[in-house]
């Protein structure tokens, strides 16, 4: 059968569950799967686009309420330069002084807010991409689930078998949703870093 809308996996979660007395809790098993599954799941139809400006404060507001991890950021000025990812220790660490001291190297994220080292002596533009929650699929199928079915229906199905205690289940879902999570990234991984073979670039 087809695995495009909700329905669908309501339906093959019923079929392949075999267990028609979990019917009515099958909304419940797709919703910890989900859970789950976005706090592992890193494929492109997650990632989106954002582009904003470094508040006097040196911060920069989350770019959206489903902002799951920063994939990648940069300073969009003259010259234009990536920002590293680090720790907001890292860099409370390596610049103590948080007052304006030059252009950001670095990018972290605390609370709802990007912070950046050194601190920034401009608002600058910075840009780049974020992985983010698209949301149940009771309210609209996305194209995470469209692409990866295999990922939601096992995942749903070894949530079932873990509520029930079934460790049997367990044994059976648990590799076949690990195996379809990593074939997930792993694919969006060779995207990434499709291109010519790594080599050493003058700075």
């Amino acid at each position: 059968m087809s695995l495009a809308t909700y329905a669908d996996l309501q339906t093959a979660t019923a079929n392949w569950l075999k267990r028609a007395d979990q019917t009515s809790l099958i909304p419940d098993f797709i919703t910890l799967a989900e859970t789950e599954i976005f706090r592992h799941l890193r494929v492109r139809q997650m990632e989106t686009v954002f582009s904003g400006t470094i508040a006097s404060d040196g911060t920069l507001a989350l770019p959206g309420a489903n902002y799951i991890e920063l994939k990648h950021a940069y300073v969009n000025a003259s010259p234009f330069s990536v920002l590293l990812k680090q720790s907001p220790k890292f860099i409370y660490d390596k610049y103590p002084t948080r007052a304006s001291t030059d252009r950001p190297r670095y990018v972290a994220r605390e609370g709802n807010s990007f912070i950046f080292g050194p601190y920034p002596d401009s608002l600058y533009t910075v840009g780049g991409v974020y992985y983010q929650n698209l949301g149940p699929l009771s309210a609209s199928a996305h194209t995470a689930f469209t692409n990866n079915p295999d990922v939601y229906l096992f995942g749903t199905l070894l949530q079932a078998v873990r509520t029930l205690k079934d460790d049997a289940g367990i044994t059976r879902w648990q590799p076949l949703y690990q195996a379809a999570l990593v074939s997930a990234n792993s694919a969006a991984d060779r995207e990434n870093w499709a291109g010519s073979d790594l080599a050493v670039v003058a700075a």
